[in-house]
């Protein structure tokens, strides 16, 4: 299986941003679909993730600001990011954890948030 993400981009301070990522296979077996992200010089982090059942955990930075939400039929799952700063400016991937195929990471999408 493979991940495909996308909607990074350039927002202001501020402004709202949505990714996307999709599964190029159905997701077999109990899993966890997720975002990290990495800035410059950082380690990469967890932002959110978001079970099979619909249980989500977010960053305390993102809460509130994040939502985190997944189409079992679709195979996707989709990052709505608002009120960003520059402290979000980071490559951001998507994450799959299953007891079928292990862990698999997406290939990242930049988000750059500046003025």
């Amino acid at each position: 299986v493979q991940l495909q993400a996308c909607g990074g981009g350039l927002v202001q301070p501020g402004g709202s941003l949505r990714l996307s990522c999709a599964s190029s296979a159905p997701i077999f077996g109990i899993n966890t679909l997720g975002w990290y992200r990495q800035a410059p010089g950082k380690e990469r982090e967890l932002v959110a993730d978001i079970t099979t059942g619909g249980d989500t955990n977010y960053a305390d930075s993102v809460k509130g600001r994040f939502t985190i939400s997944r189409d079992n039929v679709k195979n996707t799952v989709r990052l709505q990011m608002n009120t960003l700063t520059p402290e979000d400016t980071a490559v951001y991937y998507c994450n799959l954890r299953s007891t079928f195929y292990g862990r698999v990471w997406g290939q990242g999408t930049l988000v750059t948030v500046s003025s």
